[in-house]
């Protein structure tokens, strides 16, 4: 599955409607989050507009004095919805992934730039997540945090960060919650370049991971917004049938054996690839 996280600073224009939709289109995307939507309204023709197809199904957030404002995308025919839940900061989407016939948890945040308001966020989170006694989650979106200072990098140095650093991560640590992570290190840019920040992610939690391990999340190219979108993948790997083994015992007692016409049968080669067997027969005495 293809999953991406994108805050795009305001649907107003469609010039960026153009945009999202090759982004969707390029990257096989199976569901869309957008954050900062700033639209208190949302209609078919904007959804279908963004994932360039009129089978589309999506739930959202209103804006609130045009700030703000969260949409989620995806087609029926990938996730069918089973349940939500929207309140202040997150839409969460309970269903089931048809292919896999897996239930998940999925969850699109925004989160505040205060901190009372960011440690009010985390807890409802906790708590729903609590309530649904495990299972596969993904939480994902603009969290407005860093885990350390090394993802935030800026002209001006100051501590006023560290008790929202490790609140945040004391509450991921308590949501058991991970997500490997490659390509760009910065997901936020000030347009002059003075500071860039790792505000966006996705988190996911051990039974994820553990049903797709070859999960990973990357940055994708900065487009219109001072924000990145970025991508999970997760796939199951399939890595075909076991190969046939033969132990080296076998092998030695057969060639101690002289028999006319008797078949040897080599330890298991591997070439190009594939999985052979060779076969060749004893020479008569």
């Amino acid at each position: 599955m293809n999953i991406i996280s994108y805050n795009v600073r305001g649907l107003g224009r469609r010039v960026k409607w153009v945009a999202i939709r090759r982004m969707v289109r390029k990257e096989k995307i199976n569901m869309l989050c957008i954050q900062e939507t700033k639209k208190e309204t949302i209609d078919v023709g904007l959804c279908q507009a963004l994932w360039g197809d009129k089978e589309v199904t999506w739930e959202w957030q209103a804006a609130v004095n045009s700030a703000g404002g969260l949409l989620c995308l995806w087609s029926e025919e990938v996730f069918k919805l089973q349940n939500k839940v929207i309140s202040s900061g997150f839409i969460l989407l309970v269903g089931q992934w048809l292919k896999e016939a897996q239930t998940v948890y999925i969850v699109n945040i925004y989160s505040p730039c205060d901190a009372q308001s960011k440690r009010n966020l985390w807890e409802n989170i906790k708590q729903l997540r609590s309530s649904y006694n495990g299972g596969l989650w993904c939480i994902l979106g603009d969290f407005n945090n860093v885990r350390n200072n090394s993802e935030r990098l800026s002209s001006c140095h100051r501590g006023e960060g560290d008790n929202s650093i490790r609140e945040f991560n004391e509450w991921i640590e308590d949501m058991e919650l991970d997500a490997p992570w490659m390509g760009r290190k910065f997901t936020w840019y000030r347009p002059n370049g003075t500071t860039k920040s790792k505000l966006d992610r996705f988190l996911v939690s051990p039974d994820w991971i553990n049903k797709w391990p070859a999960t990973m999340q990357c940055t994708l190219v900065r487009n219109f917004s001072d924000h990145c979108s970025i991508i999970l993948r997760s796939k199951v790997i399939d890595w075909g049938p076991k190969p046939f083994r033969v132990l080296d015992s076998w092998t030695r007692q057969i060639l101690h054996q002289s028999c006319a016409g008797l078949l040897v049968i080599y330890p298991t080669m591997w070439v190009g690839g594939l999985c052979t067997q060779r076969k060749i027969k004893m020479p008569q005495e």
